[in-house]
């Protein structure tokens, strides 16, 4: 299986070791990852904002770059969902690209989702101490439906702990240009969240998606918490190597 790597604009600009950790996990597991230059944005932040036409520019040329392999894996349900779900709504009024488009969200997987639902695989033999929280991010939860995955690859890592976080079916305040719209909700939103992962006495904060994780993580650095943000990604690759 030839897998196209989508790394997402925040992996790629400001957390490339997240999409580094996932080439590498799935390198380990044999697999062929690629990277294609010629991605680009998945369009998600015009087309949240009722910028569909600028959203779709942005969709072909993802589509085209991303349409080759056999598979495509991303580091984030929120930009997968966005595929998956949303690009064939763009593409409504236009047959070829609809068609394509539905072609492209039938085989794009975030990772944890690609490993455990789709290939079956969720224990890595990974090993890495300590105490961890799972933040399940909004768009992953309600838009992809996976909450599982990430969990079973996690309760295999030999010496972590889960805790279960509190309220974790409740927004970070992320929620993308939301953050910059609303950024007293917002902040207000992510404390709340802080709270809840300090209470399980976590020495990671895990997810799936680098937008809450920047997010949650900005703040437990402004209140001067020494949680660790992790990837799930991250955590595999420091637990394998």
């Amino acid at each position: 299986m030839r897998l196209g790597i989508f790394a997402t604009c925040l992996v790629d600009v400001f957390f490339p070791d997240v999409g580094k950790s996932m080439v590498r996990v799935l390198r380990r597991l044999g697999f062929d990852a690629d990277f294609p230059e010629g991605q680009t944005c998945c369009g998600q932040p015009a087309f949240n904002t009722g910028y569909w036409k600028e959203a779709r520019r942005a969709a072909k040329g993802l589509i085209r770059a991303l349409e080759p392999y056999d598979a495509v894996v991303a580091p984030s349900g929120s930009c997968a969902a966005m595929v998956r779900r949303m690009y064939p709504r763009l593409m409504e009024e236009e047959p070829e690209w609809l068609e394509r488009a539905q072609g492209l969200a039938a085989k794009c997987f975030e990772f944890s989702e690609f490993l455990v639902h789709r290939q079956g695989l969720a224990d890595l033999g990974a090993r890495l101490e300590g105490v961890a929280t799972y933040h399940h991010s909004c768009h992953m939860r309600r838009e992809l439906g996976v909450t599982e995955a990430p969990l079973k690859l996690l309760a295999h890592v030999r010496g972590l702990t889960l805790k279960e976080l509190p309220r974790g079916e409740d927004c970070c305040g992320f929620g993308g240009t939301f953050a910059v719209k609303m950024g007293g909700i917002s902040t207000a939103m992510a404390d709340e969240k802080v709270d809840h992962i300090l209470s399980t006495g976590a020495d990671f904060l895990v997810g799936s998606d680098m937008g809450c994780l920047m997010h949650l993580g900005g703040r437990l650095s402004r209140r001067g918490k020494p949680v660790r943000v992790l990837h799930v990604a991250q955590v595999l690759d420091r637990g394998l190597s």
